[in-house]
């Protein structure tokens, strides 16, 4: 199911953090949403998802999301992993992914072995209390839990940030993966060169708006010495 985006906008009070957005993640892609800081991505993810209220038109696949609730999108098929991962700490792993099944439509009550499959450690770790992992397996856990509502649409919020290389290029392979399976990525990520391996377009912000977009092949110097370099 591809994710389209007319014209979302939202302000917080004076300050129209975002602008007249459009975009399309295609099924099958990762579309990686650039920008500085403070340029409006994380309210964009934000407002997609349903937890800000916006204006504008989002459709996954063909129907209308972007005038329900957060958890109606979730049941529709549109998952958030959130900058700063937001796992609940005093849970086990276990317990974190079944929070997770309640985004899926089939009643499902255990967690999918797949959640387990991608992330094996996880696995190992599944009766740990999820603020006693560290950094890169929080991220892996954030990842899997929106997983296991079963999405057919994935936001991402700068899922290397802070994180080792070596769960880096994991979260790479995994994302690869689930886009290889049809699902439609969108990545905000501030980590060029993660970019240029998996992304399949870019789109950059600044000020709210969407100020250049295309093909991650033609993500040129020029471009970010243009929109990106500090």
């Amino acid at each position: 199911m591809s994710l389209v985006v007319d014209k979302l906008s939202h302000r917080y009070g004076a300050v129209q953090a975002v602008q007249d957005a459009s975009f399309t993640a295609a099924a099958g892609q990762i579309t990686c949403v650039m920008g500085r800081n403070g340029v409006g991505k994380t309210t964009l993810l934000r407002s997609l998802m349903g937890q800000l209220k916006a204006t504008g038109s989002v459709r996954l696949h063909d129907t209308e999301i972007g005038g329900l609730p957060a958890h109606r999108r979730a049941k529709l098929g549109l998952a958030l992993v959130p900058q700063g991962r937001e796992i609940f700490p005093k849970l086990t792993v276990e317990e974190n992914l079944l929070v997770g099944l309640a985004a899926r439509s089939d009643g499902q009550r255990s967690v999918p072995e797949v959640a387990y499959e991608t992330f094996p450690i996880l696995r190992d770790f599944r009766r740990r209390m999820g603020g006693d992992l560290s950094g890169g397996q929080q991220q892996q856990l954030a990842i899997a839990r929106a997983m296991v509502g079963d999405p057919k649409a994935l936001l991402l919020d700068e899922p290397t940030e802070g994180i080792q290389p070596n769960i880096i290029q994991e979260i790479g392979r995994v994302l690869r993966r689930l886009a290889g399976q049809g699902l439609a990525i969108v990545l905000v990520e501030q980590y060029l060169d993660f970019v240029r391996e998996i992304g399949d377009r870019f789109a950059i912000m600044e000020r709210g708006q969407i100020v250049a977009a295309g093909a991650t092949s033609e993500l040129s110097q020029e471009i970010v010495q243009k929109h990106l370099n500090v």
